[in-house]
């Protein structure tokens, strides 16, 4: 069987298992990419994947459907507006239910397939197992727009290694698409796994490389709050941010009984500055310095932000403890 069509299975069963707790609310509330709510990000899911399995058992009726789509686009209606049309304007559980009965189908008759058969996109053809891998990679990066959303933690596992080999492989045609040559010979890349795996590609080199881990994950640095307290899930604010000057390898901080800097403060204005209606005031209000300042900030340039994150209910449901409103 093929172990991409199962891994995708299994990643699309762990955002299931995100989802399926949610309430019909929290399915209209807008993640961070273009504003899509979740019913946006699950429903382009569910679209493509029903795509991806036309192009595998049916390429004539795929190939209506790619029309359809290029139609569409055409007459200006937009990706979501023509999603939302096809899905017959299905949402919340009865689309979560809906994607997952596909998925599942779909998984094994990708599992069946020969990964090497050739299979038709709107983009360049590929092979079957390429198709399901990229199925894999758009279910695992949409699905990070959700954990963000809902402030939920991603255990990442090796699935992803699919997803690394996909960026490998397309690392030519990334400069052929834009009508460049590519750079001489692909890059050695070296990768720690989630599991601690080493994964390898191309030919060993020291200069032309690229390494490290395979994820990086966002880490969390807590602000103190006005009231100066240290300990306490209400006497913190919590933001998450994937590289953070005052926060070590392993996520602990290098001045953790410290006031916040402008840094600290610039961040958590520049996510308010992205919710539609935000206060523009916020960041003239605060007098600390640059962005990549690390003067200590005073406690009502503090206090500015913590009442924006109290009164605004996207920043609440991000960023307060629960029970601390």
């Amino acid at each position: 069987m093929l172990q991409q069509a199962i891994d995708f299975r299994d990643e699309s069963e762990a955002l299931f298992a995100l989802l399926d707790p949610l309430s019909d609310t929290d399915w209209s509330r807008k993640t961070q990419f273009k504003n899509w709510t979740i019913n946006d990000v699950v429903a382009h899911l569910h679209i493509w994947n029903h795509a991806a399995d036309l192009s595998l058992r049916d390429n004539n009726a795929f190939m209506e459907f790619v029309a359809q789509f290029k139609l569409a686009m055409k007459q200006g209606d937009g990706h979501l507006r023509f999603t939302h049309t096809w899905l017959h304007g299905t949402k919340n559980r009865e689309l979560l239910r809906n994607w997952r009965e596909f998925y599942l189908e779909m998984s094994d008759r990708f599992a069946a397939a020969d990964p090497r058969m050739r299979v038709n996109w709107v983009g360049p053809g590929m092979s079957v197992r390429s198709s399901i891998s990229a199925r894999l990679m758009e279910t695992w990066a949409h699905g990070q727009e959700i954990y963000d959303l809902i402030g939920a933690q991603r255990t990442h596992t090796d699935r992803i290694k699919h997803i690394a080999t996909i960026g490998v492989k397309t690392f030519g045609w990334t400069f052929i698409n834009r009508k460049l040559e590519p750079p001489g010979p692909p890059p050695y890349v070296r990768l720690t796994a989630p599991s601690g795996d080493i994964w390898e590609w191309n030919e060993p080199s020291e200069t032309e490389c690229v390494t490290g881990d395979a994820v990086v994950p966002g880490r969390s640095v807590y602000l103190i709050d006005i009231l100066g307290g240290k300990g306490g899930s209400c006497n913190t604010l919590q933001v998450e941010t994937a590289r953070w000057g005052d926060v070590n390898d392993d996520g602990t901080s290098n001045n953790p009984d410290g006031p916040p800097n402008a840094m600290d403060i610039m961040f958590v204005i520049d996510k308010i500055k992205q919710i539609p209606g935000a206060h523009p005031h916020w960041e003239t209000q605060l007098g600390a310095g640059s962005p990549n300042s690390k003067t200590p900030v005073n406690v009502v340039d503090l206090a500015l932000v913590i009442d924006a994150v109290r009164v605004e209910p996207e920043l609440q449901y991000r960023y307060i403890p629960e029970g601390c409103q």
